[in-house]
């Protein structure tokens, strides 16, 4: 092992945080359902699947001052949809602070529980809240998987503040 000596600053400078955390590539999820009649959609980059196997659970997070959390909160059950590289052309759309034009082509169907899933997903999961967890300026939030459905599509990554999609390795 080489050693050398490497003096690490700290982490107060948040341009240089968002650079470091965005260096690690991360799916992109829908999480949507009917909420009053309405329907609701986050888009999270945070979204982490393998929680648990037993039971099966996935979580995310989603910022403290966020609107739509509120609102998605009272959903009786959740539709997460892994988002593919279909869906590049909304997902500014489906993320955008405009509530009034989110769903605008996006072709998207309602579960009886009022999940919400998205056509074109890599895969779909439908979820119900387990566990919300203040962290910092944001919530912690565990679901706990009810259904779930795997689709062929190639799922969308988020590295360095930009959509990529996934190429094999030769």
């Amino acid at each position: 092992m080489v050693q050398t000596t490497v003096t690490l600053r700290g982490p107060g400078d948040p341009t240089e945080l968002r650079g470091v955390f965005g260096a690690f590539p991360s799916g992109v999820a829908a999480l949507a359902a009917t909420v009053d009649g309405v329907p609701e959609v986050l888009v999270a980059s945070s979204f982490q699947v393998g929680i648990s196997l037993d039971p099966p659970m996935v979580l995310f997070a989603v910022q403290e001052q966020s609107t739509t959390w509120p609102a998605l909160r009272r959903a009786e059950r959740i539709g997460v949809s892994i988002l593919s590289t279909s869906h590049t052309s909304v997902i500014r759309q489906l993320a955008s602070k405009n509530k009034g034009n989110r769903w605008d082509d996006v072709d998207a169907e309602t579960l009886p529980s009022g999940a919400i899933l998205l056509h074109g997903a890599a895969a779909w999961i439908e979820c119900e809240i387990t566990h919300d967890y203040a962290a910092g300026d944001h919530r912690l939030i565990v679901l706990t998987v009810t259904g779930t459905f795997l689709h062929d599509d190639t799922p969308l990554v988020f590295h360095r503040s930009a959509f990529h999609d996934l190429a094999p390795l030769d």
